[in-house]
């Protein structure tokens, strides 16, 4: 999981969102991430220190591996929960089961040149369209419709224009593949998405996008 080290405090807010979702699928998740909360306390400085240095790869591996992670099943419901920033996409595939969603994968995507001039609705399409074909595979296995999380009605434009780009023609015609039912949600709730695509390495102004190519895992 190629998170880069949070360097301030908005930083560490974003990567305990993110873990503070799946806590109940963590051992030990308040010891795990108690160095990482003391930095956000009231006067407190912000100072990396051996211990914080030292637990939050601990805490990184906790969700690749299990608990957390789990093999994809194809009888369970399936839910993709997908958000783009300025410089990334991210997503993330679950399953719902009696604790709520558990994740599958993860997946994240560094935008190329040509992908940050996208308008926001774009990018936020394209967020759904990388999500989905690389995950294709799997959800087209799926017996029942997968469930897409939405925090804007970008899609509902692309299905209902009949005046559409080249690009978003393509898309439209790729994601008539799928047979899926759109949630829409404040954008402010997506807390997991919103995470993976607002990584500092991904940002110019913050010392990023020094790589070219693109950048994914599960």
């Amino acid at each position: 999981m190629p998170q880069p080290q949070p360097k301030n405090i908005k930083a560490i807010q974003s990567f305990l969102g993110f873990s503070n979702f799946y806590h109940c699928f963590i051992n030990n998740d308040s010891k795990k991430i108690a160095a990482l909360n003391s930095l956000l306390k009231k006067y407190s400085p912000f100072i990396f220190n051996e211990e914080t240095i030292s637990q939050f790869p601990i805490l990184k591996e906790a969700f690749t591996t299990a608990p957390i992670l789990s093999h994809f099943n194809p009888s369970l419901p399936a839910i993709v929960d997908t958000n783009a920033s300025d410089y990334a996409l991210g997503a993330v595939l679950s399953w719902l089961n009696d604790s709520g969603n558990h994740p599958i994968a993860f997946y994240s995507h560094k935008l190329l040149p040509s992908e940050i001039r996208y308008e926001i609705h774009d990018k936020k399409l394209l967020g759904m369209v990388w999500a989905l074909k690389f995950w294709r595979a799997f959800l087209l296995s799926l017996s029942d419709p997968f469930e897409v999380l939405r925090d804007n009605s970008s899609l509902q434009y692309l299905m209902s224009s009949k005046v559409l780009t080249f690009l978003q023609a393509c898309w439209k015609y790729f994601l008539s593949e799928f047979h899926c039912t759109i949630t829409y949600f404040l954008g402010r709730l997506a807390t997991l998405p919103d995470a993976l695509s607002r990584w500092d390495n991904v940002y110019p102004e913050r010392g990023g996008l020094h790589q070219k190519n693109p950048q994914n895992f599960h």
